[in-house]
């Protein structure tokens, strides 16, 4: 089995978390640019985050054999804090760099017109730098922010197929996936998606224009949790090809759009070219 986390915060996680993913198949991950606990005082402090992205995590995850890329972005709920929103003005010098494979994590955690400016302000940048994006939907009145996420999406102009809107569940999954949009999904120890919830999604949508995540970061979570859907999916009658699907094929397919996603070569060449878009970097084994 092999795995493409297509979002986990590693910043948070430990060198075992590196080498216990790798057991269990993971080559691959996405880490979004998120809220790290405390208050930023300033855009300083994000670009020295982002830096650390792009430059240290990058290398930090080669040295267990997985190839790291990131997103990167403005969160929502810091979207909310003046002293934060001048980093807009810098995301661009970051957005074109290798590795950088879409714009997010944004969308909404309040629902407040900060957070609508900050939303619709980084889809133009997505567009402009042709690049999909990474939608949150908030933890609260997660319906309604979820719909309020995709009216700003279609407002945007974004093609839908660019965009993937996370965290869902049972209630928000069924207006997503009539969009045209990606449907992500956060499989946690006792919050979010379990393993059979997300099998349940499975059975009924199918494998198309689904990614499953496991989202850990300092709360409680598990970075296994991928592993642990492909094994619920095959002890539920799926193929192997369908868990390759799933967790591998489709993380490549959507963030392949950008031109920028960094895989080993062999990890592309065992994926297939179709599966990538523009200009895809490669670099040698770790």
């Amino acid at each position: 089995m092999r795995i493409f986390d297509p979002h986990i915060h590693m910043t948070a996680r430990t060198t075992d978390d590196y080498r216990n993913m790798h057991e269990v198949g993971v080559r691959a991950v996405v880490e979004p640019a998120f809220w790290l606990g405390q208050p930023r005082t300033g855009p300083g402090s994000f670009t020295d985050y982002f830096d650390s992205l792009l430059g240290w995590e990058r290398f930090r995850a080669s040295r267990f054999g997985i190839n790291h890329n990131c997103t990167i972005a403005l969160n929502p709920k810091e979207a909310n804090d003046p002293r934060c929103v001048e980093v807009l003005d810098v995301l661009p010098r970051h957005l074109g760099k290798d590795g950088v494979v879409a714009v997010g994590e944004i969308g909404y955690d309040s629902m407040t017109r900060a957070e609508d400016e900050a939303f619709a302000h980084q889809l133009a940048l997505a567009l402009d730098h042709g690049l999909p994006a990474l939608v949150h939907t908030p933890h609260r009145d997660k319906q309604a922010g979820t719909r309020r996420s995709l009216d700003v999406v279609r407002e945007s102009g974004i093609d839908p197929g660019a965009v993937v809107l996370d965290h869902l569940n049972e209630v928000t999954v069924a207006m997503v996936a009539d969009s045209g949009c990606w449907m992500g999904f956060s499989i946690y120890p006792e919050t979010k998606m379990d393993e059979q919830r997300m099998v349940a999604v499975l059975k009924e949508y199918g494998t198309a224009r689904i990614l499953v995540n496991s989202a850990a970061d300092w709360g409680n979570s598990d970075p296994l949790k991928p592993h642990l859907v492909g094994r619920a999916m095959l002890a539920a009658g799926f193929t192997e090809a369908d868990v390759d699907t799933v967790l591998w094929r489709n993380p490549v397919e959507f963030y392949g759009r950008s031109g920028r996603l960094i895989l080993d070569e062999q990890l592309r060449a065992d994926t297939g070219a179709a599966s990538f878009e523009g200009n895809s970097v490669l670099r040698g084994g770790s």
